[in-house]
């Protein structure tokens, strides 16, 4: 299977993001169904049932991946990949629906944050996410170049490896001002360019007093909590439920904000960085005249 995947991979005309996405989605399907499985609809559905556990977006990058490998070394029997799009054909998006309160609560709590470098970090980067609406990977992957620090905004290379301007508000760039000026005690003496550094550093005993980039998974993990770690994350320090915050809830938080604010749809869509407004859409539910009305009918009658 590895020569098939190779060959698929090396015909797509993508970004090396997604390319790389979809190889690691490909060996995951080769280790669940065995290197000499056939591409048959039973062996796609093993696939689907072993990741049924997995978040919706990464199972839809998946099956994604799986079913362009199907088609791509299937096309000559039609019969059979119509059976699998069929099976594997995608559920309507379903409208945004997360716990707001709790997220106000996460952010609320660690806008007070102070002390220590990891706590002038998780403040900067919980107000990061929720006054730009970056994506967790984004936030991760910004160097200090990055930032118009006159300006408070950054040019980024988003999804899709496409371009965008992403605005910080004033108390994001304040909390960054801070936490990075708590940072000059870190290798003082470093040979790395001050703006090819990481804006989100490490604090852990492994990094020691090296400047070294924070990966998604660490930050997110200072955010929540590991139990299995016995670290106990912020989101639990605000006296929040770990399940009630997911990663992706703080994206959620700023483009209903936006919405809220304006009621502007395309505008919403251009700060979320949506590359459709399809998108932005699933947020258009929230505050909308009908809850006005409904009011009116059933709470407000005489």
């Amino acid at each position: 299977m590895k020569e098939q995947i190779d060959s698929f991979l090396s015909a797509l005309d993508l970004s090396r993001n997604t390319i790389d996405a979809y190889r690691y989605a490909l060996e995951r399907f080769a280790y669940v169904v065995g290197e000499d499985a056939p591409l048959t609809v039973d062996t796609f559905a093993e696939f689907l049932s072993a990741i049924k556990e997995y978040s919706p977006s990464t199972k839809q990058i998946w099956r994604t991946a799986v079913v362009g490998l199907y088609t791509f070394h299937r096309s000559s029997d039609l019969a059979e990949v119509q059976r699998l799009l069929r099976f594997s054909r995608k559920q309507g998006k379903r409208m945004v629906n997360f716990d707001r309160d709790s997220v106000e609560k996460v952010i609320e709590y660690c806008s007070h944050l102070s002390g220590d470098l990891p706590a002038l970090r998780d403040r900067a980067f919980v107000l990061t996410l929720a006054d730009t609406g970056l994506r967790i990977s984004e936030a991760c992957a910004l160097k200090r170049g990055d930032i118009d620090w006159m300006e408070s905004h950054a040019i980024i290379i988003g999804k899709g490896d496409k371009q965008a301007v992403v605005r910080f508000s004033e108390r994001s760039m304040q909390a960054l001002r801070e936490y990075h000026r708590a940072c000059a005690s870190i290798e003082p003496n470093t040979r790395m360019p001050l703006k090819s550094q990481p804006v989100f550093l490490r604090h852990d005993i492994r990094a020691s007093k090296k400047i070294r980039a924070i990966s998604a998974s660490g930050m997110w993990t200072a955010i929540k909590g590991d139990p299995k770690q016995g670290i106990k994350g912020r989101i639990e320090e605000a006296g929040v439920e770990r399940n009630l915050v997911r990663v992706h809830d703080f994206r959620h938080y700023f483009v209903t904000m936006t919405y809220l604010a304006k009621r502007d749809i395309k505008l919403s869509q251009e700060l979320a960085r949506h590359s459709s407004i399809t998108t932005t859409n699933r947020y258009t539910h929230i505050g909308e005249e009908a809850d006005k009305a409904y009011d009116e009918i059933f709470n407000r009658r005489k």
